[in-house]
């Protein structure tokens, strides 16, 4: 008898649940979804692999979405997604729908309300201060610390210069990670001289919980979450990335007490010339309004937010780069001899100015990041009944996936070569394209990365000190379309953690 009384219980339940969904299922059927959907589960089942499953199953769906007008119904268990590619729909997606999706929530947990991360109302507050911050004239102030970073990585490699295949992975997010703490915090922390740095190896572990958790429905529900073994893991490394981040903070705090001759607060007027050679934590600390302004768990936020993204993003992309750099000979060579006509013959540092002369490695770098972005996918919540340019309702409830990796390999934006490798499209004569939203490595709207410059110049400038002083040898691609191998982890990563040799180069 109980049993049947239960019975009808759920049975009810579920009756009630979709009855008040049914507007949601209604539209959603208007929209075609993957042929390995199955009711009751969705997609759920294709994504319960690893991490390179994973990737293959979105990459297939956003081909998926691709063939059926850019977008592409998913259903993950009860949760709707629609999985977009088209730019105009995207566009339109990324300035009127800013709340991030609610799975952003097992990031939270780490970075708490950092800009990336926070919902709208808080976001909006935080926005207006960190705009200030990434100003060009600030940035740009922070390649002298690229430059000797990038001297510093390239001396690590002479050990393995002409010795076989290394993997360029711990050399890439050492650098940045070594750099994003001294312009983010002005910390040396050294990590290249010790590549088990407690903060690096924590960060990346709790990067591929996050997504473990993201991606498989068993794991999400925070009760549940804390039976597994693995939830041990994730709390004693956020504790790691915590405690790093509040130390700095609080020595930061001590230091600007002492401080003397300095304008006050309120006489401040944002002057950007009085902020050009601080770091990132100076700036919030005194553009959100000094003792006065941000908390420490708020700046906690925004500092650990900038470590994660600014070290792995640009990581990602270098290591991209080298891949296919070492994949094609001949794009590389073409690099070095950019290189020898900035720097001829001599061995002195990078300087700023240099950057602006290095058009074709610039190229390079953005064909790299169209064809591996960082951040393959962003989710926003539909918060209300959406009407796309194309016609199609996203109903409220729901989640639009931005497939910035579909986005940028569409043939019907990109030309049926979109697949290929080829820098020089980014010529000025060539790129034209339709809709400015097709290239986006670092997202677009009013949610856009802050740190795209910053990234770019970090990038710019550890490739150059690379490619001066090594050739990048590898398998060479038969064809002009790059495969390689990869995993989500959040970012997306190269399964061999970018794996390449190194010859040292003989001036001519």
């Amino acid at each position: 008898m109980f049993l049947l009384l239960l019975t009808v219980v759920v049975v009810l339940w579920i009756a009630l649940f979709r009855f008040r969904r049914r507007r949601m299922y209604q539209l959603a059927a208007k929209i075609p979804g993957p042929s390995e959907e199955l009711p009751i589960l969705g997609i759920a089942h294709v994504l319960a692999g690893g991490t390179d499953d994973i990737m293959k199953t979105l990459q297939r769906l956003s081909y998926t979405a691709m063939e059926h007008d850019g977008i592409l119904r998913s259903w993950i268990g009860y949760i709707l997604y629609f999985l977009v590619t088209d730019p105009v729909d995207l566009e339109y997606i990324l300035k009127t729908c800013l709340e991030k999706d609610d799975l952003h929530r097992f990031i939270r947990n780490v970075i708490g309300y950092g800009g990336i991360f926070a919902p709208v109302s808080i976001w909006r507050r935080r926005r207006k201060i960190l705009v200030p911050a990434f100003s060009p004239k600030i940035v740009e102030n922070f390649v002298d610390i690229f430059s000797q970073q990038s001297e510093k990585m390239v001396l690590k490699l002479t050990d393995y210069a002409n010795k076989g295949p290394v993997k360029m992975w711990n050399f890439v997010c050492t650098y940045t990670l070594d750099s994003v703490c001294e312009t983010a915090m002005g910390v040396k922390i050294n990590a290249q001289d010790n590549k088990d740095t407690p903060f690096l190896k924590s960060m990346q572990i709790i990067l591929h919980l996050v997504c473990e958790r993201v991606f498989h429905l068993w794991l999400q529900p925070d009760w549940l979450y804390k039976l597994f073994p693995r939830y041990v893991t994730h709390e004693e490394n956020i504790k790691v990335m915590h405690d790093f981040t509040n130390k700095v903070i609080s020595k930061k705090r001590e230091e600007l007490k002492l401080e003397k001759n300095r304008k006050s607060e309120v006489d401040h007027d944002f002057d950007i010339g009085n902020y050009q050679n601080q770091t990132f934590l100076d700036l919030l600390v005194r553009l959100s309004g000094g003792e006065h302004g941000y908390s420490d768990v708020e700046l906690r936020e925004e500092i650990l937010t900038l470590l994660v993204a600014g070290t792995d993003t640009s990581a990602v992309g270098l290591g991209y780069t080298l891949k296919l750099l070492a994949m094609y000979p001949k794009v590389q060579e073409k690099v070095y001899e950019e290189l020898r006509e900035v720097f001829g013959d001599s061995d002195r540092p990078l300087v700023k100015e240099d950057l602006l002369k290095l058009k074709y490695l610039e190229r390079v770098l953005k064909e790299s990041l169209r064809l591996f972005p960082p951040v393959p996918f962003i989710i926003r919540k539909i918060l209300e009944d959406v009407t796309l340019p194309s016609g199609r309702v996203l109903p409220a409830g729901s989640g639009a996936a931005v497939s910035i990796w579909g986005l940028h390999r569409d043939p019907k934006y990109w030309g049926r070569d979109a697949e290929v490798f080829d820098p020089d499209r980014f010529l000025p004569e060539r790129f034209n394209l339709k809709h400015a939203c097709s290239f986006m490595p670092f997202s677009n709207g009013p949610r856009n990365c802050l740190g795209y410059q910053y990234a770019l110049m970090s990038m710019k400038t550890a490739l150059t000190a690379i490619v001066r002083r090594y050739k990048i040898v590898g398998e060479e691609e038969s064809g002009p379309v790059p495969h390689i191998k990869s995993k989500i982890d959040i970012m997306m990563k190269a399964l061999d953690d970018y794996k390449i040799s190194l010859e040292n180069r003989v001036a001519s």
